[in-house]
């Protein structure tokens, strides 16, 4: 295989969806996996809807994902500019020697025009295909129709007989006949060129060898082979991964939850577990293993194993696979991308003290294990910064209900109160002497406990977190949960 350039070219009209994360992702492990260049351009012709904010989102997305390109903004390269917006004297170039070359022609037709066409073909029951008129114009008519004012397009002329065969990676050959495919515009009225026009340009400026997108794009591609072959350009190699679906196989939106890598960023998700489920979106490396390392995932990444069936977007799939990255993951790096969550629900201040470190560190690592987030790891850790001013419900009816509970944390307390070292093991072992002399199961002292201590009925090991408390919250919060049994429960 020759020189593997591969690229990822989204417009910046918007944040970056997962889908588009998704098309980068496959493109970066085929880079990757071949040894070859991995370019990030940006299609801004889309003047109207593009905008900096949704630039700089999207290469913010990239980055905070992983995926670091080898050319493109912010590093350069030899085939820049890598902004649509700064290349269009290429694409005045081409365009012009394709009218040179009678490839293409000025179209004068208005907007007007076109529709009230397009309507009288749908009556007829024909194609609304655009009818060719101005492919044929003579000199005099160009000229009495700019005279007129008209700004024209161009449009590429397409044999109106014969085929176009997609000749796919994944989906094998897909064939088009020609007399299907309109005469497509080029380049609009204002001198900007179509996506269809300006990629196949840009792909074969840049060198791009391998054309990795999304199947949406397929209808695209018999147009673009047809703006390759015009130009006289070699064709890359094409490969149109599968449709990423809702669970109720329609199209993806928001009505299915967050669809953007900033949604997830801001939802607490970590950028490998993203990474690791998006990698599983269509592709199926060998064996049955479901959490899949960065480093094998390139190493076994190839566009032969990829389905040809849509691939279904699954949430609580996503979500125990962050689960497992936030448990297996450094520490250090997880309390540092939970600090952020605790502080926007203001249970930290901003910036964290140094000599709070620890602490912090050390709760988290005591609740990460029952959370699959970093905004869980947030709510999980908050009666250790905040206090306790309610009871679930359940748990109130479960543990505090029961006669002479009260009296049993002011003994618990009091045996707390007295041991010379307050750590996990000291509390343990007191709480199950009291337990044997009060002939209770340790079920009936711990459950209370942990209620009164946390307001809830689950979470990390009971002594772990009254060692992370320490003495004189616990000593406090027993206190309060048993005055608050007597007045509210008798």
């Amino acid at each position: 295989m020759s020189k593997v350039r591969v690229r990822f070219a989204p417009s910046p009209t918007g944040s970056l969806h997962i889908g588009g994360a998704r098309t980068a992702l496959f493109n970066w492990l085929f880079a990757r996996h071949h040894g070859g260049a991995f370019v990030l351009r940006i299609d801004d012709t889309d003047t109207e809807r593009s905008t900096d904010i949704s630039y700089r989102e999207i290469l913010a997305a990239m980055r905070w994902l992983g995926l670091d390109w080898d050319e493109g903004p912010e590093k350069g390269g030899p085939y820049g500019p890598y902004l649509q917006s700064q290349r269009l004297e290429f694409y005045r170039r081409e365009a012009a020697r394709l009218l040179n070359e009678g490839k293409a022609y000025l179209c004068y037709c208005t907007v007007e025009e076109l529709a009230a066409r397009r309507k009288i073909a749908q009556a007829e029951g024909r194609p609304p295909m655009y009818d060719r008129r101005c492919r044929y114009l003579t000199p005099e008519d160009r000229t009495r129709l700019e005279k007129e004012g008209r700004q024209p397009v161009i449009r590429l002329a397409i044999p109106d007989q014969g085929t176009t065969t997609v000749r796919d990676i994944v989906r094998g050959e897909v064939t088009f006949e020609n007399d299907t495919i309109d005469d497509f515009i080029i380049v609009k009225s204002n001198g900007m060129p179509t996506y269809n026009f300006a990629t196949v340009v840009d792909d074969h400026l840049m060198q791009i060898s391998h054309i990795i997108r999304a199947e949406e794009h397929l209808s695209n591609t018999p147009k673009q082979i047809l703006v390759y072959e015009a130009l006289g350009y070699e064709l890359p190699a094409f490969a149109h991964v599968p449709m990423i679906l809702a669970p109720d196989r329609s199209k993806l939106s928001k009505r299915h939850g967050a669809t953007s890598v900033e949604e997830y960023r801001d939802e607490g998700y970590l950028p490998e577990a993203i990474i690791n489920y998006l990698a599983l979106l269509g592709w199926s490396p060998e064996g049955e293993e479901e959490i899949i390392p960065l480093e094998k995932m390139i190493a076994s990444f190839s566009l032969e194993r990829v389905s040809k069936n849509a691939a279904i977007y699954d949430t609580k799939k996503l979500t125990w696979i962050n689960g497992h990255y936030l448990r297996e993951g450094d520490l250090d790096r997880i309390t540092r991308l939970a600090v952020p969550f605790l502080q926007a629900k203001g249970l930290l201040p901003d910036p964290l003290p140094e000599q709070d470190y620890n602490h912090v560190r050390a709760v988290i690592a005591a609740v990460r294990d029952r959370v699959k987030t970093l905004a869980e790891v947030a709510d999980a850790a908050s009666y250790f910064f905040t206090d306790v001013t309610s009871y679930e419900e359940k748990g109130v009816r479960k543990y505090f209900s029961k006669p002479g509970v009260a009296a049993l944390l002011d003994e618990a307390r009091e045996e707390l109160a007295a041991l010379p070292h307050f750590t996990a093991a000291a509390a343990e072992e007191a709480y199950r002497t009291l337990a044997e002399r009060k002939e209770i199961s340790t079920g009936q002292l711990f459950h209370p406990t942990r209620l009164a201590v946390t307001g809830r009925t689950m979470g990390p090991g009971l002594f772990e977190i009254l060692e992370l408390l320490g003495r004189e919250t616990v000593l406090e919060r027993l206190s309060r949960a048993s005055r608050w049994i007597r007045e509210n429960l008798g």
